[in-house]
């Protein structure tokens, strides 16, 4: 059976009432004593009024001054509380120590107050230095609530909306051209604001504010970043294209000079036809490397699109391994697993690795091995070898780069970009455990 909630015996009694008839009725058992010896003792009326009016001033005086030591401490206690909840912590209470119970509450009350003082100056110092970077940084800010309401905006955004926040605040996404972007998936956009056009690179998160969830847009302008990254991949193919088309130019022009020279000399010399067939050859020999370099760039400029099929990584691993016939390749097998991607181009790519893994080997009399496991929803490939390491990592991927005297410098730019192409990475590095190589390659599985 359910026990009823326990009544007060002065249900319609405040706090101080209650006390001042606690102290009343404290002191009534003295009074009445008092009262009676005054009556017993057979004294004048005069004294009997006299003692009794004193009886009673001090009986209720105790009283009411009781009630003022109960009451006033705990209003002072209340109004440092109201203070605090206000947000105004520089009201501090007297009398606090820790000798009794009241002291002990108001020590509490004012270490409250100091607390939550540093609390909120430190609070304010750090949403000071929020605003300060949000508004000094180059990047657009935008903050929506739940209802796609613009709520926060910094200096950028302004600018590039072309109006001062006060005007933007309260508007809707659709209103100030935002809404396409927020519910695009796109991580770059090509569009035109009023205060500027480019492409745009898009990061989105959420926060909550207030037990209000947001959303958070961050516009960022990166077609300076890449138009300098485009100006630095044109010179360093112009570089690159200057220094092989030199190669093959500077002896053709030495080659044809002396032929030349043969030429026109009278009388002409008994070998003259052999150094003229010999000078001829080196010319169309320079010229045939300098179309074969031309037509490995073309191929590293053209490659196309992926043709998405379900690929078996174990068949395409085993399937690759049998092509290299120099030197057996161990495999590691590992779960059994398809993945959406061009089978055409995976062989292209892992045939390079391993080649260039049997390579390294052949060169120490070591090993070479393929293994491949699942990890965070992504495949990952690795390509490890025994061989001597590379000394120079930094250019590995840079194009026509490589230390192999017969080697084009494409093979491991190729592979990056067959990777990127089906949204995974590739990286190469020398082995920590022993000397060698290891190439990494991670796919996603969807």
């Amino acid at each position: 059976m359910a026990s009823t909630p326990r009544r007060s015996p002065w249900p319609r009694l405040g706090f101080e009432r209650r006390v001042l008839l606690l102290a009343l009725a404290a002191g009534l058992p003295g009074a009445l004593v008092a009262f009676g010896l005054l009556i017993i003792g057979a004294y004048s009326g005069r004294v009997l009024w006299t003692f009794g009016i004193l009886v009673l001033l001090f009986w209720f005086g105790f009283a009411f001054a009781l009630r003022e030591r109960v009451v006033r401490p705990l209003q002072t206690l209340s109004n440092l509380l109201a203070a605090l909840l206000e947000g105004d912590y520089s009201i501090r209470s007297r009398g606090e120590g820790a000798d009794d119970a009241l002291g002990l509450a108001m020590l509490e009350v004012n270490a409250l107050g100091r607390t939550l003082r540093e609390q909120r100056l430190g609070a304010m110092e750090a949403s000071a230095v929020l605003r300060t970077v949000m508004d000094e940084i180059d990047v657009a800010v935008f903050a929506f609530d739940q209802d796609r309401r613009l709520r926060l905006v910094n200096r950028a955004g302004e600018r590039l909306l072309g109006q001062p926040a006060e005007r933007l605040r309260g508007s809707s996404a659709e209103s100030v051209g935002l809404d396409e972007i927020m519910r695009s998936g796109r991580r770059t956009v090509d569009t035109a604001f009023p205060g500027g056009k480019g492409r745009w690179e898009i990061r989105r998160s959420n926060f909550r504010q207030g037990g209000m969830a947001h959303d958070l847009l961050v516009l960022s302008d990166v077609s300076q970043t890449l138009r300098e990254q485009e100006l630095q991949a044109w010179q360093r193919l112009i570089r690159v294209l200057s220094h092989e088309v030199n190669n093959s130019l500077a002896p053709i022009k030495s080659i044809a000079g002396s032929l030349t020279t043969l030429l026109e000399r009278t009388p002409r010399a008994p070998d003259a036809d052999e150094d003229l067939a010999r000078g001829l050859r080196i010319i169309a020999g320079r010229s045939d490397a300098l179309q074969r370099f031309m037509a490995s760039y073309a191929r590293l400029a053209r490659l196309p699109s992926p043709q998405r099929a379900r690929v078996p990584v174990r068949q395409w691993v085993e399937r690759v391994v049998a092509l290299e016939t120099r030197l057996p390749v161990g495999i590691e097998h590992g779960p059994d697993t398809t993945i959406q991607a061009d089978g055409d181009q995976l062989d292209q790519l892992l045939i390079n690795l391993v080649r260039n893994a049997v390579d390294a080997a052949l060169t120490t009399g070591g090993g070479a091995g393929v293994s491949w496991r699942q990890q965070q929803g992504q495949l990952q490939v690795v390509v490890r070898d025994e061989g001597p390491g590379i000394s120079d990592t930094a250019n590995l991927f840079v194009p026509f780069f490589t230390t192999k005297p017969d080697g084009s410098g494409i093979g491991l730019a190729l592979c990056r970009q067959i990777a990127e192409a089906h949204r995974g990475t590739l990286t190469v590095e020398n082995r920590s455990d022993r000397s060698g190589v290891e190439a990494r390659l991670r796919l996603p599985l969807d």
